[in-house]
């Protein structure tokens, strides 16, 4: 059976995109139902994935269907599916803030619910992906969800539903927070005489490689930060002005209003 997508937002096309990528499907194993005009038909003419009528014809052809509409339209999405159309098929949530509550209720026992939340990088194949999977849902589903997230890029199993929260705080939002500070990276150095395109270039790359130095080595940031920050030198002298302008602090705090934020999506 193919693999659904009811709603194609920004989120929804980077994970189509990653999977097409990734091979982990062909174009005409992935369908997509929006409520948007026209979006469907745009993503089949640009990725050839296939574009459902209405949400019953999106149900007819897919066992597992990813939700990756806004919270705010959740309710009334689910309250168009009935629970026979239901019944037997895995929803995939990537909608900040749904407890699996509201599906189980609009859905039915019939419904097998997961909760996940990806970040936007799927779409290049180095996305972190946090999930949460209730005690009902067999082993082979856990597979087969698994499978496809980690075909998108890293992913992490989290032990309680209320953690997907600090989840989307941290790894859904936090490509925002990761742009801007190449932003800022390179507009440093521009002030500083270099050319806006190697600057967004040597920042990008710096960010990459600094981040594949934690994963890889296995050492903590602050080790790292130690290697690079020699006594009396540059790079003690940028970390100071970062500390100034309490930079850590202001990351947490970033974290954590995102996190509130998205406990208000939740009720």
């Amino acid at each position: 059976m193919a693999l659904g997508f009811l709603g194609a937002g920004n989120m929804g096309e980077a994970m189509i995109r990653g999977l097409l990528s990734a091979k982990l499907r062909s174009p005409e194993q992935v369908v997509v139902y929006d409520a948007a005009p026209g979006r469907g038909e745009d993503l089949r003419r640009r990725f050839g994935v296939v574009a459902a009528r209405s949400v019953e014809d999106l149900l007819g052809s897919c066992d597992t269907v990813v939700v990756a509409v806004k919270p705010q339209v959740l309710p009334s999405v689910l309250s168009g599916i009935s629970r026979d159309a239901a019944r037997g098929k895995t929803f995939v949530s990537i909608v900040a803030g749904a407890k699996i509550a509201l599906f189980e209720k609009a859905l039915g026992e019939g419904a097998k619910v997961v909760r996940s939340m990806p970040n936007t990088p799927v779409l290049v194949g180095m996305g972190s992906t946090g999930i949460y999977f209730p005690p009902v849902v067999d082993a082979a589903t856990r597979q087969e969800v698994l499978a496809l997230f980690s075909s998108l890029g890293t992913v992490a199993e989290m032990p309680r539903e209320e953690l997907l929260d600090a989840v989307t705080a941290l790894s859904g939002s936090g490509p925002a927070y990761a742009f801007l500070f190449i932003e800022a990276l390179a507009d440093g150095a521009v002030r500083a005489g270099m050319g806006r395109a190697e600057a967004s270039l040597l920042a990008a790359s710096t960010l990459e490689g600094a981040a594949r130095m934690v994963r890889e080595t296995g050492k903590h940031p602050a080790e790292l930060k130690d290697m690079v920050m020699s006594p009396g030198g540059t790079t003690a002298a940028g970390v100071a002005a970062l500390e100034r302008g309490a930079f850590r602090a202001t990351v947490m705090d970033a974290v954590l209003s995102a996190w509130q934020r998205c406990r208000e999506l939740s009720g």
